[in-house]
């Protein structure tokens, strides 16, 4: 069996990762890599720790979204935040190109490259920041 290169053996990982997912209006993961090819932390789209699940009691839209859940990306980095684990200089593995606000967050978090499966609602102004930012955003096939 020939070896897989990093990027295929942190994409596969997202999908593991994803499929733990409490939302079910899209199943996302989350690996967050260091420069030694670790994984610091993982995160998935889910509730609020301790709530009810949405695929348990149903989602709580609001303009098209459900507020309920907290996204995959922002999952791996509020772990990193409650734990005191730095994110400097990390790649971001996800299943889905960030939203608006993880994008953000992710940037500001000191993330230097996002790969990414799939192309997933792609927010102009999320591209226009990480270009200004100098961020390498590569989609994974």
């Amino acid at each position: 069996m020939k070896r897989k290169n990093w990027h295929q053996y942190f994409m596969e990982i997202t999908d593991m990762v994803a499929s733990r997912s409490t939302c079910d209006r899209a199943y996302v993961g989350c690996v967050l890599v260091n420069r030694d090819h670790r994984i610091v932390s993982t995160g998935y789209n889910g509730s609020v720790a301790g709530n009810p699940h949405c695929f348990d009691v149903g989602h709580t839209m609001r303009d098209g979204h459900c507020i309920a859940t907290i996204h995959a990306e922002m999952n791996a980095l509020l772990y990193c935040a409650k734990e005191g684990i730095s994110v400097k200089d990390c790649d971001a593995y996800i299943t889905h190109f960030p939203c608006l606000n993880c994008t953000k967050a992710l940037i500001q978090a000191g993330i230097k490259a996002i790969y990414y499966k799939h192309a997933y609602r792609v927010d102009e102004y999320a591209l226009e920041l990480l270009e200004k930012n100098k961020i390498l955003v590569v989609q994974v096939e």
